[in-house]
C-alpha cells in the first residue's frame, strides 16, 4: 500500500453515467515563499510557506464528466471558450497521479471548462487556482458516493489532491492565513495538504487590502515548475530554506501583536529573496521588468514620505501586490491609480478574505 493511503479510495461505487460540476477558487498570494520542492518526491516543499487567499482573483472551473464507452480515457479542455490542447500534458499528469486516491475516476470521460478573472501564467498563481478548483469538483464527486463525507474530510483531500497538480494549489482550498509545509511551530502543519493558520492573528491583519499592478500580462517564458526545479542544484538553496523557516517564526510573533511595520518589511524581505534565487540559478533568468523595478521605488519613496502602511509582495512573475490595511484604503488608493498606473497594463482592485 502506498503512502498517505488515509486518501485512499478503492471500492466501487454507483453513481449516475452523466454529471456536471462548478467551482470556483481563489488564488493566492504566498507571504513566506515555496520555492523548491524534494527531488525525489512529487509535489512535497523544501520549507513551509503561507499565504493570503485573494477575493475578486479567482478561477471557476465547469466539470462534465460522461460514463467512458470505451477503455481510453479522454480529456477535453476549455479556456475561456477556447480549447487548450496545450494544457492536457499536466491535466493527463494530473489525473495519473490522483487515480490511486480516486480509483472512480477511471470510468468516465471528462469535459473541463475554466475562466480566470485575471491574466493566465502570469505570476499571479492561476494553476494554483484551477488546480483547487478542479479538485473541488472531483471532491464533489466523491461526495456523491459518500454521503457521509464531512466537511473537514473533504477540503483536506481536496487540499491533498491540489498539491498533486500545483503545490500551492493547496493553500487556496481555505479562505484567508494558509500554511502549508511542516514547520515545528505550527500544529498540525504538514507537506501533504495545507491547513488554515491556526493561531491568533491581530485584527490590522484581518482586513487587508490587496492591489494587483498588472505589468506584463504574456505568459511567462519560464514557467514555475520549471523554476522549482532549478533549486535542486542552487548554490545558496539550503540557506534559502533555513531562512524562509526562520521567517515563520518571525511571522508567527508579527501576526500575533500586530506590528504591521515588521509585517512589511518581511514580506518584502521574502519577495526579493526568491527573485534572488531565480536570478542565481542556473540557467539564471529574470521575472522582473523595469516597471517592476520603478513600482518598486515608487512604493518605497511614498512609504518614506507618507508614512503610510504600504509595502509589496511578488509572486514568480513581473506583477505586484501591494498589502495595506482596509483603514488606509481610501488615499492609498487613490495613490496608486495618480503615480502608479503609468507603469501598468491594469489594476486589479483585490482583497485578502
Amino acid at each position: 500500500m502506498k503512502k498517505n493511503c488515509f486518501f485512499y479510495r478503492k471500492k466501487k461505487y454507483s453513481i449516475e453515467p452523466n454529471g456536471v460540476i462548478t467551482k470556483k477558487s481563489h488564488s493566492n498570494i504566498a507571504l513566506i515563499k515555496y520555492w523548491g520542492k524534494h527531488k525525489n518526491k512529487i509535489q512535497i516543499p523544501l520549507n513551509s510557506s503561507i499565504s493570503y487567499s485573494l477575493g475578486r482573483v479567482y478561477t471557476v472551473t465547469r466539470l462534465i464528466y460522461q460514463e467512458k464507452k470505451k477503455r481510453n480515457l479522454s480529456i477535453k479542455i476549455f479556456l475561456s471558450g477556447k480549447e487548450k490542447t496545450s494544457f492536457l500534458p499536466k491535466i493527463l499528469e494530473f489525473f495519473h497521479r490522483i487515480s490511486f486516491y480516486c480509483s472512480y475516476l477511471r470510468d468516465f470521460n471528462f469535459i473541463i471548462e475554466t475562466y480566470n478573472t485575471f491574466p493566465h501564467s502570469s505570476g499571479i498563481a492561476s494553476s494554483a487556482s484551477s488546480m483547487s478548483a478542479l479538485a473541488l469538483c472531483i471532491m464533489e464527486i466523491e461526495k456523491k458516493l459518500v454521503f457521509s463525507l464531512k466537511k473537514d474530510f473533504f477540503l483536506k483531500k481536496a487540499s491533498f489532491l491540489a498539491r498533486l497538480g500545483s503545490g500551492s494549489a493547496c493553500r487556496s482550498i481555505y479562505p484567508g492565513l494558509v500554511v502549508w509545509g511542516s514547520h515545528k511551530s505550527i500544529k498540525g502543519s504538514n507537506d501533504l495538504y495545507a491547513i488554515p493558520y491556526p493561531y491568533k492573528v491581530h485584527p490590522i491583519f484581518k482586513k487587508m487590502v490587496n492591489t494587483i499592478l498588472i505589468i506584463d500580462e504574456k505568459p511567462k517564458k519560464i514557467l514555475s515548475s520549471k523554476g522549482h526545479l532549478l533549486m535542486n542544484k542552487h548554490p545558496y538553496a539550503r540557506v534559502r530554506f533555513q531562512c524562509a523557516n526562520q521567517n515563520m517564526d518571525r511571522l508567527i510573533s508579527i501576526l500575533k501583536i500586530g506590528d504591521f511595520q515588521e509585517f512589511g518589511e518581511l514580506i518584502e524581505h521574502e519577495a526579493l529573496t526568491l527573485h534572488a534565487m531565480i536570478m542565481t540559478s542556473r540557467p539564471y533568468f529574470l521575472w522582473m521588468k523595469p516597471n517592476t523595478l520603478n513600482v518598486l521605488h515608487t512604493v518605497w519613496d511614498f512609504r518614506i514620505q507618507s508614512k503610510k502602511n504600504i509595502y509589496f509582495t511578488l509572486d514568480a512573475g513581473a506583477n505586484v501586490h501591494l498589502l495595506y490595511p482596509i483603514q488606509e484604503k481610501k488615499s492609498i488608493l487613490k495613490w496608486i491609480y495618480s503615480d502608479l498606473f503609468f507603469y501598468c497594463k491594469k489594476i486589479i482592485e483585490s482583497f485578502c478574505y
